[in-house]
């Protein structure tokens, strides 16, 4: 019945909202699609990174409320050449001032690497074709992209015209281009065509206006040949939208002689997942920005589809290993933020405040270090889908410590920044103090505010202190003799039992007339590069102080209650003793008459 209910309310005619200004029936589904049943893309997977070109300094350009300077626009394309791009589209030459000296400065100057080519985009539009070419005098290798927009809504009410005079307008602008291009004959020209708006055009049109423009250039006669097909707005999901593209490289009777490239732009929020699909559709080539900027809400972000490419074992052929310098240039010169959730790059989002995310990736850390031999070769960290350090992170970027933390991310930050490496009933007796300390600030926790109070809870208990001591094994017993502080009153403890912390346990029970019981405990060293960081004291003197070199955790029963402590020092059994003072600390301190 729930289901009859489902499909009835489906079928049934469309209700008026309830908000008369938010009226979906002002909307239609997506009328572009085309048929194909037998589609084939679903079963392919990517197995190499397509051909890319950035068009940060044109189309990314052209979205910003203050264009790029040619400094700007110098500093971008540099750091894009540094990334890895071979094709770069450099601006609108023929549309302004500084995008055609842009170009003038790059040639002229020799800033273009051998092996990087030179786009450009230009209407089909005879004296704007003219002045473009004139703006790559002298380079080596150039991409002209010509283009004109094919889609219906633009047919009927921008231009007016009809599908043969739509077609002829891209005839014309692939003549002009065969055209200007014979008088530079001392660069190597590939020519470029987009039917703008391919996404919301229909397929088999499209197809019609593309054979056109290549029976113009004629690509199987040698003439390089470049097929753009732009989500100049996405307008549909990204199968249909990878459904055109197959159609479309099925179809078109070039296909084998053409690079048939995507340009995705992201309404729907699919750009990426749009130009990935479309790549199982038979594409060759993406276009798009770094950060995915770009008009209305934006481009499909490059560094994100290469990234995911990397995160899947593929090479992307694009270097992101420098990634926090390649995102400042980028945020600088589009003078534009960075979301702190933005994939891969943003200051979130190797970043795990729920506390089973935590202890999940310090158990998986933790793991592949103790088998290195065995995972030195894969990545495999619950909850981090790449190896922070391949683009330049920290691991401290990983876990940071809010009221929503567990056990694992406060063990984790203690581990990986200060060396303390808390046993399980210790991360639990720790974490308790934590998550009442951020819920009482309301905030995120800093990690020298979680060490602080580590050190107050347990490495700084001023009343407790252990002073001079010796331990003598005789007789097979171990006969501990020595002075502690205990509020104030300097006591002499004597104590015998199997070894050094069970001799302490005796004579501190002794003398205080409490029941006290060692129910856990551990140890380790600690490793150097933590020794005296700032904030971590060995509990030494001042004028005799060394370095803390072990750690000891301890756990007691005393009089029922159950309490933790920790203790370092440059000797383990200093160490060691020092934790059960400091867990001793914990519990009520009345000292037996």
């Amino acid at each position: 019945m729930r289901n009859e209910a489902a499909r009835t309310a489906t079928t049934s005619p469309k209700q008026a909202p309830k908000h008369a200004a938010f009226d979906y029936r002002k909307y239609r589904p997506f009328a572009f699609a085309p048929s194909l049943p037998d589609r084939t893309w679903p079963s392919k997977t990517i197995e190499k990174a397509p051909i890319w070109a950035s068009v940060d300094l044109r189309d990314g350009n052209q979205a910003l409320i203050d264009p790029m300077t040619i400094e700007q626009k110098m500093r971008f394309f540099k750091t894009l050449v540094g990334v890895g791009f071979k094709e770069i589209e450099i601006g609108f030459p023929s549309a302004a001032q500084v995008e055609f000296d842009f170009a003038r400065k790059l040639i002229e100057e020799s800033h273009v690497p051998e092996d990087v080519t030179l786009q450009v985009l230009v209407q089909a539009r005879e004296h704007l074709i003219a002045r473009t070419f004139e703006s790559l005098k002298g380079a080596k290798r150039a991409i002209v992209h010509v283009y004109n927009s094919t889609c219906k809504v633009q047919r009927e009410k921008v231009y007016g015209k009809d599908k043969a005079e739509i077609k002829e307008i891209a005839i014309t602008g692939a003549k002009l281009l065969q055209q200007y291009a014979a008088k530079y004959p001392e660069t190597e020209w590939v020519f470029q065509y987009s039917p703008e708006s391919f996404s919301q055009t229909e397929t088999e049109y499209a197809v019609e206006v593309c054979d056109a423009v290549c029976e113009v250039w004629q690509p199987a006669q040698g003439q390089e040949v470049i097929i753009n097909l732009p989500a100049t707005v996405e307008a549909s999901m990204p199968n249909v939208f990878a459904d055109q593209v197959e159609y479309f490289c099925r179809h078109l009777p070039q296909r084998e002689h053409v690079t048939v490239s995507l340009h995705t732009h992201n309404d729907r929020g699919c750009a990426v997942a749009a130009a990935e699909l479309g790549v199982l559709a038979g594409a060759d080539r993406i276009e798009g920005t770094l950060l995915g900027n770009g008009e209305r809400t934006g481009n499909m972000d490059i560094m994100v589809m290469a990234m995911n490419l990397f995160s899947q074992g593929i090479d992307p052929e694009l270097d992101f290993s420098n990634m926090s310098e390649i995102v400042q240039v980028v945020s600088e010169c589009n003078n534009l933020p960075i979301h702190p959730r933005h994939p891969y790059v943003g200051e979130l989002v190797f970043t795990a405040f729920s506390g089973s995310h935590q202890d999940a990736i310090k158990k998986s850390l933790d793991y592949n270090e103790k088998h290195q031999d065995e995972t030195n070769s894969v990545w495999d960290v619950a909850y981090l889908p790449i190896d922070p350090a391949h683009i330049g992170r920290s691991y401290q970027d990983v876990v940071r410590i809010n009221s929503q933390s567990g056990k694992g991310g406060v063990a984790y930050i203690l581990q990986r920044n200060y060396g303390f490496n808390l046993p399980r009933w210790m991360q639990i007796d720790f974490s308790g103090v934590i998550q009442q300390q951020a819920e009482k600030t309301a905030r995120e926790l800093q990690n020298d505010e979680i060490l602080q109070t580590f050190e107050e809870t347990y490495l700084k208990q001023g009343n407790f202190e252990l002073l001079d001591y010796t331990v003598n094994n005789k007789g097979g017993e171990v006969f501990f003799d020595g002075q502690a502080q205990i509020n104030g009153d300097v006591i002499t403890i004597d104590g015998t039992g199997n070894g050094p912390l069970s001799s302490f346990i005796d004579g501190l029970a002794r003398h205080t007339g409490k029941s006290i019981h060692v129910i856990n405990y551990a140890e380790h060293a600690i490793n150097p590069q933590h020794n005296n960081r700032d904030g971590i004291d060995d509990g030494s003197s001042s004028d005799n102080k060394t370095d803390a070199n072990a750690a000891a955790y301890i756990q007691l029963n005393v009089d029922g209650d159950v309490y933790s402590g920790i203790g370092t020092c440059s000797s383990t059994v200093s160490a060691m003793l020092k934790g059960a003072l400091s867990a001793f600390a914990q519990a009520p301190t009345t000292i037996a008459a």
